[in-house]
């Protein structure tokens, strides 16, 4: 089944986040998961990302939105028509559903919103400060590099006559 959006431009201005967007588009051909509900993937900003679902017809306390690693998971499942209740025509979906998100590494789920029937999950891809590139001087010509290290280094002096 084809996806209904492109995320062709997104691929030209990121970088590094290509695993994060193609694991998405995975998740949404996987077993005809990109149906229903209806769902949109966002760049918000540099690192931070939004998935919005159109989830009319359900409350809170009938979504579940979990992490577990990289893996984000969306279900909702409607609680059962009141007693008496004869449903004489229904337009709006109460099918239960379950979205899966494979995420890149160090995304994080941030808030979960739900207002008049849209769910939207703000994320941030968080790199901890050990993985971020550093900058290495170069030495030139007959001079060492200077260590980076934290290591006291002996100290030599000369001592003076009394």
């Amino acid at each position: 089944m084809a996806m209904g959006f492109d995320l062709t431009p997104l691929y030209r201005s990121t970088v590094g986040f290509d695993r994060l967007f193609d694991m998405l588009q995975q998740a949404a051909r996987a077993e005809g998961m990109g149906s229903w509900p209806p769902y949109n993937i966002e760049k918000t900003g540099e690192d931070e990302y939004r998935i919005s679902m159109a989830v009319a017809g359900f409350g809170e306390s009938e979504i579940q939105v979990v992490q577990q690693g990289n893996t984000l998971v969306v279900s909702g499942q409607k609680h059962p028509e009141p007693e008496g209740v004869e449903v004489l025509h229904r337009g709006i979906a109460t099918r239960s559903f379950k979205q899966s998100f494979n995420l890149a590494d160090h995304v994080k789920v941030l808030a979960a919103n739900l207002e008049n029937g849209l769910l939207t999950i703000e994320m941030k891809r968080e790199v901890p400060e050990a993985l971020k590139p550093r900058r290495i001087e170069i030495a030139t010509g007959g001079q060492k590099a200077i260590r980076q290290d934290n290591a006291a280094q002996p100290q030599i002096g000369i001592a003076k006559a009394a």
